[in-house]
């Protein structure tokens, strides 16, 4: 920085204002007709030299940067790396915050991004030779289907559904024709052929048991049992004759083949009637959706589509770069060059609101406050100097920076002006608040005459 300070003469003096209205006084008094002081035996040097007028205020050195970090969302402190006091490089990370979340968030945004491109590639790919031939051979499955539907049953055809009409009718006449077999089975001269085969088994029966009591032997035992064995078959015979035929299984027969015929007979109607108009609907719509597969295979993807895609994957890249950024502000870095003021939180609990603070001692102004009877004589680049309370005896060169453009009212009534000034460059280890003293330069003569004023 320039150092803008008025040139000292002799030995290095500055005179106030007072001392050129001294040499003002002295110049009347030896002016022509001017009224004789009382005479002294004093003598003084008169020289030339440079006066200057000052204004002093008092004010702090402020940092230019200073920040406060703000915990971008609640979440857990998992790391602390940095203290209060300490000197960090601009993007170097001072605290982190739990990721597991975001985390989770930035892997669902990748897996997105990875499904619109494949999505786009698959809209832009060349359809291969096999999805061709599926796509054509769909298409005339399905036109294949419509021409069937509108042209009704061929001749062959129609002869193959009166065919099974007439074996289902075939089918019904054997099966009511066994039912009646059946019923009819049963005749007045089986009955008196049974009742006079019982009639013999029992004179059998009784000569069998006679012969057995007058003698019995094995032969009479044997005999007797083979009687008894023909006299139950005989009566079994008899009564189921004059139960009549077991017509169940025939007539289940009957209705089977009556069943089937009915259906039949549907079916044929059916068959031989034409297709329906929903069947024709159906039809026609599966032959267009074929149809237009078959276009966009053979025609490529249109314009709207390739933009919607490019939009899906633009939304899907717009996602990630949000999730990354979200994890990303989870490790606080620090925002320039500067030393650590504060660290708010410890490890393990809930971050809220301002959790560190960072200010750049590397780039200090000082900030006064000046009364409105002098802020009117000041002006940017004007020279200054500057003394500090931890520093006694030590005087700093410096200029106008910068005058505030609004006041600001003190409790007492007093109007100040906040005035910033860039300090020259100095070894000096100073901290930010410290206490200033300021002299401001508000007007100067260069090469006049001069005297003490005494």
């Amino acid at each position: 920085m320039q150092n803008n300070l008025p040139n000292r003469t002799r030995a290095g003096r500055t005179l106030s204002v007072f001392a050129l209205l001294g040499v003002l006084a002295l110049l009347v008094a030896c002016a022509p007709g001017a009224t004789p002081a009382a005479q002294t035996d004093d003598t003084a040097e008169v020289f030339i030299g440079d006066l200057a007028a000052n204004a002093t205020a008092a004010g702090s050195i402020t940092p230019r940067r200073a920040a406060t970090l703000q915990a971008p969302t609640a979440a857990r402190v998992t790391d602390i790396f940095v203290r209060a006091g300490q000197t960090v490089s601009a993007g170097e990370p001072l605290l982190a915050l739990d990721t597991t979340g975001a985390a989770l968030d930035v892997a669902a945004a990748q897996l997105d991004v990875r499904n619109a491109e494949a999505a786009l590639a698959d809209l832009l790919a060349e359809p291969t030779a096999a999805e061709l031939a599926a796509a054509e051979a769909a298409a005339v499955a399905a036109q294949t289907t419509l021409d069937d539907l509108r042209a009704g049953p061929t001749a062959a055809e129609l002869a193959a559904y009166e065919a099974s009409l007439a074996a289902s009718q075939a089918s019904l006449a054997s099966a009511s024709a066994d039912l009646a077999s059946t019923t009819n089975s049963v005749t007045a001269a089986d009955l008196a052929a049974a009742e006079a085969a019982l009639a013999a088994a029992q004179l059998q029966l009784n000569a069998a048991r006679e012969a057995n009591e007058e003698n019995t032997n094995q032969a009479t035992h044997d005999a007797l049992m083979a009687a008894e064995q023909a006299f139950a078959a005989a009566q079994a015979r008899l009564n189921e004759l004059r139960a009549g035929p077991d017509t169940a299984a025939a007539q289940s027969g009957v209705g089977a083949a009556a069943a089937r015929l009915e259906a039949g007979q549907a079916d044929y109607a059916r068959q031989t009637a034409g297709a329906t108009a929903a069947q024709l609907a159906q039809a026609e719509a599966t032959l267009a959706d074929a149809q237009a597969s078959l276009d966009d295979l053979t025609g490529g993807p249109t314009e709207a589509e390739v933009a919607a895609a490019d939009a899906d994957l633009e939304a899907a890249r717009l996602a990630l770069a949000d999730a990354e950024a979200t994890l990303s502000r989870l490790t606080l870095t620090a925002p320039f060059d500067g030393v650590v003021t504060a660290v708010n939180v410890q490890p393990g609990e809930i971050a809220t609101g301002a959790v560190a603070g960072l200010v750049d001692l590397g780039d200090l102004q000082v900030v006064l406050q000046v009364d409105e009877v002098d802020v009117g004589a000041l002006a940017e680049g004007q020279a200054a100097t500057v003394t500090l309370q931890s520093f006694p005896g030590v005087t700093i060169p410096a200029e106008v920076a910068s005058i505030s453009a609004a006041a600001t009212a003190t409790n007492d009534g007093a109007v100040n002006y906040d005035v910033r000034l860039d300090l020259a460059p100095t070894d000096l280890p100073l901290l930010a608040g410290m206490t200033t003293d300021a002299a401001l330069v508000t007007a100067e003569k260069q090469d006049v005459l001069l005297v003490p004023n005494a």
